[in-house]
């Protein structure tokens, strides 16, 4: 007879509910009652799916692949080249595996879902992908998973995520963490060389790593030149950055806000590249010229920004080459770089959308 949840609760001496959230690592759970459940698990040889009896080595041909939402063209490039690599070699013995792409839409409760369901297929590796939710709630219960992935012999890659430790022994994350501080600071100087001093910043929602890190970069650079926290110059600069998606409805509708607090102001940098064409669209139609009257600048390089008209100054992160190296390491074909982080540069690419303020060219 299989071995039921009710059963390991009994053994363990908890209710269901709490076998259920060790197993699911979806909440925190004291040390000692995981470790009763862990023990109890063992000993009755329960298996989640109730079909495979052994759980000691990931050995599926399945790798699932996170992404915060696939329609992105930043991550739609990623997840191309991780699923390049994942699905190559498949004549070899141990080669190709089928790479699962999973759309978590942002949601942090699907981030988990995904996890427990790749742990469920004994996935044979799993690369998280972009921004990590900043709430630490949420970070133990996405460590306590990747641990019992990695336990179980599971590769895990981040893929432009900060790096993250993994309880106890379980095993080792490889993290090829993006540049993002250092882009976003590189971009703002460009802008600030130029001559711009009322510069709109339309970032990223709340409560994203990679919100934080690109916002951090251009508050440094305006720190720099004498405009950080307590300044006029910084005053200014901290009424004007808003806070949206990283679609271009949002930069659209940040970037009326940002006219509506400061009509005159100069440029504006945008989270990404998909953000700044809607800057864009909303200064067109409120009879402004790009670069003439505002500059505007994106993030990503994404494959539209040279095409766009102007063409966007935008910073680079090498998306097709990371994403690539991810699938290699997560594949077991490359190794992981020293001490598990790599960080992965950016470039500042100078274009048509941005230029000196219309009274500087006068």
């Amino acid at each position: 007879m299989a071995v039921t949840l009710a059963d390991v609760a009994a053994r363990a001496g908890v209710s269901s509910a709490t076998v259920s959230r060790v197993l699911n690592g979806n909440y925190p759970v004291a040390g000692s009652t995981r470790e009763r459940v862990q023990r109890a698990v063992e000993e009755l040889d329960y298996v989640v799916n109730g079909q495979a009896r052994a759980l000691a080595a990931a050995t599926s041909d399945l790798v699932g692949v996170l992404v915060n939402d696939v329609a992105d063209p930043f991550f739609g490039v990623i997840a191309s080249a991780l699923q390049g690599e994942i699905g190559a070699g498949g004549a070899e013995p141990g080669g190709g595996k089928l790479a699962v792409v999973c759309n978590t839409g942002g949601s942090p409760e699907a981030e988990l879902t995904y996890l427990t369901l790749l742990e469920r297929q004994r996935a044979a590796g799993v690369v998280l992908t972009g921004g990590a939710v900043e709430n630490d709630q949420h970070t133990g219960a996405v460590a306590a998973r990747l641990a019992r992935l990695a336990a179980s012999g599971t590769r895990i890659v981040l893929c432009g995520r900060p790096p993250l430790s993994l309880p106890g022994d379980a095993g080792s994350v490889t993290t090829l963490a993006f540049d993002n501080r250092g882009g976003a600071r590189r971009l703002t100087e460009h802008l600030l060389s130029l001559g711009h001093r009322r510069i709109g910043c339309v970032t990223g929602p709340v409560g994203r790593s990679t919100t934080r890190h690109r916002l951090e970069g251009h508050q440094a650079a305006l720190a720099a030149h004498g405009m950080g926290p307590g300044t006029p110059g910084g005053i200014a600069a901290e009424r004007l950055t808003v806070h949206g998606g990283y679609d271009r409805a949002s930069g659209y509708d940040a970037t009326l806000e940002l006219l509506r607090r400061d009509p005159g102001l100069t440029a504006v940098v945008a989270a990404n590249d998909t953000v700044a064409l809607g800057v864009c669209a909303a200064l067109r139609d409120r009879g402004l010229d790009v670069p003439g009257d505002v500059s505007v600048a994106g993030f990503d390089d994404l494959p539209f920004s040279v095409d766009a008209s102007p063409a966007l100054t935008t910073v680079r992160i090498p998306l097709q080459e990371a994403g690539a190296r991810a699938g290699r390491v997560v594949m077991g074909r490359q190794q992981p770089p020293p001490g598990g982080l790599a960080s992965i540069p950016t470039e500042l690419m100078v274009r048509a959308s941005t230029a000196p303020p219309a009274a500087d060219r006068a």
